[in-house]
């Protein structure tokens, strides 16, 4: 089995065991209690055979023993109706939905790809409220739970992005002003609660004793306090009325053109990157498999070939392309041969003039990653690499077109901040299950810290002795940890983990999604020019 392939078959174990949530007890439990689970409601609220794109599954999987699998929220895009939308599901099976602090996390990142995207947000309610003995990592901080209801606020009043809520079980505390500050509320009779306090903090505070049904329920918010819009009999009832809601929205331009046809089958991907993740490989053949018809019109070809820029669509949406080639390049006559994944100062400015082109024409960013960095030395350092390495990153950065970034294989260095790493705000990070991603490879961060050490004993002719063999050894073993793709979607580094054979359809899926909003594509969201003091 190709790397590739053993790695795939790795994740798909543990993707499966992520998604079983609590297990299959606690989800008889849900099931007892007239409730169905957080997958459960997402497939009925989905298009039939439409595909649901999780994002952050792998979300602190190797954290917390274990006990908080998917960080207990599931989130994505889905297809309702034909429309793209985010959908936020908390799962009960998983410590009762509580929070932990990468559930704040997962429903920021499902937040931030609505405002980018412009695209409704369904929230499927059903949390007992924060892990209280992991409080300091939810409630305090920029980036605590009160960041979501600032992004409520921010997509009700200004954005204007439609935001459903449905109750479908408890709402509690803060928790409640998610739905309080969406624009329809549902709750389901019977299992449904909303409240500041539930019937034992009212009790203590107050003395007072009433049921939570009296307190908070569905009827409680539909017909007296009106905090609630709808009443439904049940999940199932709760989501058809979400799908006639989100049906009645109004219709946005279809940007998708006339589709056409992958070039290479789903199984010939598997073969293409070399078992040894640091040997070459043509990127071509790669882009090829994944674009229409298998066409990349590339710009400047023979011009930095280390770079390769061209223009392509992936299932009819144009989009411009910008991935590392590999292996050994040559350079032009009486100059050195390159070094493939390194980006030198003259293919810098190529990708920069592709970028702003790109960019004044609106047309969509692909970045495809297998970089190892910017060239150093005294000849990169003469060219004016760093002005050149500026020039490509601000081109990159201040782009207000969509922009995607798939990591294949390595994303090392500055190279990765380059092509478009996360800190830029692309609207989507996707890695294959090969992708590597760190400041450099283990091998080369040994030399850069024990690089003296070993030189002087290969000199001598020594042995290192155990104590520096074991210091060199366990530095390689946490070096191959962190750079595995796992390693990322475990701390939300990456959106979601992608299969070759699934990455055209994930990419089609994604560009239709940001290309709802016309621009600009800027941080985790940008208010519309009407709202500026000099305007």
């Amino acid at each position: 089995m190709s790397r590739l392939g053993q790695l795939s078959s790795e994740l798909r174990v543990l993707e499966a065991k992520l998604r079983e949530g609590g297990g299959k007890s606690k989800t008889d439990r849900q099931h007892s209690q007239g409730k169905l689970t957080a997958r459960e409601r997402i497939d009925l609220l989905a298009d039939a055979d439409s595909r649901f794109l999780e994002i952050g599954l792998l979300l602190a999987y190797d954290k917390y023993d274990g006990q908080a699998p998917a960080a207990g929220v599931v989130t994505g895009l889905v297809m309702v109706n034909g429309r793209e939308c985010v959908v936020v599901a908390n799962d009960a099976t998983v410590k009762a939905g509580s929070w932990w602090p990468e559930t704040i996390q997962k429903i920021l990142r499902a937040q931030e790809i609505a405002m980018r995207c412009r695209i409704p947000i369904v929230y499927l309610v059903d949390s007992s409220g924060v892990n209280l003995p992991y409080q300091g990592g939810v409630f305090p901080g920029q980036y605590g739970a009160s960041r979501i209801f600032y992004y409520n606020s921010i997509m009700r009043r200004y954005l204007r992005i439609p935001q459903f809520s449905a109750v479908m079980g408890p709402c509690i505390a803060g928790g409640a002003y998610l739905p309080a500050l969406s624009d329809v509320i549902l709750m389901v009779e019977g299992t449904s609660f909303m409240g500041l306090g539930g019937p034992n903090l009212v009790k203590g505070a107050t003395g007072q004793v009433i049921d939570s049904e009296s307190l908070g329920g569905a009827s409680t918010h539909t017909e007296t306090s009106g905090v609630a819009h709808y009443k439904v009999a049940d999940d199932q009832a709760c989501i058809t009325k979400l799908r006639e809601l989100i049906d009645r929205l109004p219709v946005t331009n279809d940007t998708k053109r006339p589709g056409a046809n992958a070039h290479a089958s789903a199984a010939s991907l598997d073969g293409i990157l070399p078992a040894d993740h640091r040997m070459s490989y043509d990127m071509h053949t790669l882009l090829r498999a994944i674009v229409d018809d298998g066409k990349l019109d590339e710009m400047q070809g023979e011009l930095a070939k280390e770079m390769i820029c061209g223009d392509a669509s992936i299932d009819g949406i144009p989009v411009g392309i910008i991935a590392n080639q590999r292996g050994l390049v040559k350079g032009r006559a009486g100059e050195r041969p390159r070094f493939g994944g390194i980006i030198y100062a003259e293919s810098a400015e190529k990708v920069a003039y592709f970028i702003d082109r790109c960019d004044r024409q609106g047309i969509p960013l692909l970045f495809v990653q297998d970089v190892s960095g910017f060239m150093v030395g005294p000849e990169a350092e003469h060219e004016g690499i760093i002005r050149a390495g500026a020039r490509f990153v601000e081109a990159m950065a201040t782009a207000i077109v969509p922009k995607i970034t798939l990591t294949v294989n390595h994303a090392s260095g500055a190279g990765y901040y380059a092509m478009a790493g996360q800190g830029f705000d692309p609207d989507f990070v996707f890695s294959w299950p090969t992708g590597r991603m760190g400041v450099m490879e283990g091998e080369a961060a040994v030399q850069a810290v024990h690089g003296p050490t070993l030189e002087a004993n290969r000199a001598a002719g020594t042995k290192l002795s155990p104590e520096m063999e074991q210091t060199v050894g366990e530095m390689r073993r946490d070096y191959d940890e962190q750079l595995d793709a796992r390693f990322a979607g475990a701390r939300g580094f990456i959106d979601a983990i992608v299969y070759p054979e699934e990455t055209r359809e994930v990419l089609a899926f994604a560009l239709r999604a940001a290309l709802h909003n016309r621009g600009p594509h800027l941080g985790a969201f940008s208010l519309p020019a009407q709202l500026s003091v000099n305007a």
